[in-house]
């Protein structure tokens, strides 16, 4: 089973393609506010132009804008291909790599929110499961907690640590928008 991957949810934009549980190519870049630029181009540079049975999108939380980006590309594509479209947290698969790279039973992710605000989500492992619900706070809440992961951003190829992908792909904010509604 070949999977296509796309990480747009934080000022990283990454690419990758797996197959049967191998990373076969991959590309990663921090590109900001770049996303909309640099994803189709990284796609269509891996073997194949991207083509696979399935395509993982990480949904977030993260950037508004590079979530709305991948998305609509993860969905363009899966439409295009007739191929099944799934979505992930950019907190699971932090989580995922963090657990990788290290032993341990336990972690809790944090990655930047805007406003002076860090998402922030706990994670134990075998199985990665979250084992409370993601929260929006501020940066000295989150240092008073010794959360430890999301010092790197999140890599599309880091999925090969992800056993499925659990989630439809929607947007996940994090937060509430910070646009209120007129009243009239």
């Amino acid at each position: 089973m070949r999977r296509l991957v796309i990480e747009t949810a934080t000022t990283a934009c990454s690419v990758a393609l797996i197959d049967d549980g191998v990373v076969v190519a991959s590309d990663a870049a921090v590109v900001g506010r770049g996303h909309a630029e640099r994803l189709m181009p990284m796609i269509a540079a891996l073997p194949g132009g991207g083509r696979a049975d399935e395509i993982w999108i990480d949904c977030g939380p993260g950037s508004f804008t590079g979530i709305r980006v991948g998305i609509a590309a993860a969905r363009g594509l899966g439409f295009g291909w007739a191929v099944p479209v799934c979505g992930f947290s950019s907190m699971a698969l932090i989580a995922a790599d963090w657990f990788a790279r290290n032993v341990a039973d336990a972690v809790t992710v944090v990655i930047e929110g805007g406003h002076g605000e860090v998402f922030v989500q706990p994670f134990a492992t075998d199985p990665l499961r979250d084992t409370a619900l993601l929260l929006s706070v501020s940066r000295d809440a989150a240092a008073v907690s010794g959360a430890r992961a999301g010092d790197v951003p999140p890599d599309a190829r880091n999925a090969v640590f992800l056993l499925h992908a659990p989630l439809p792909a929607r947007p996940i904010y994090g937060r509430s928008p910070d646009a209120k509604p007129m009243v009239v």
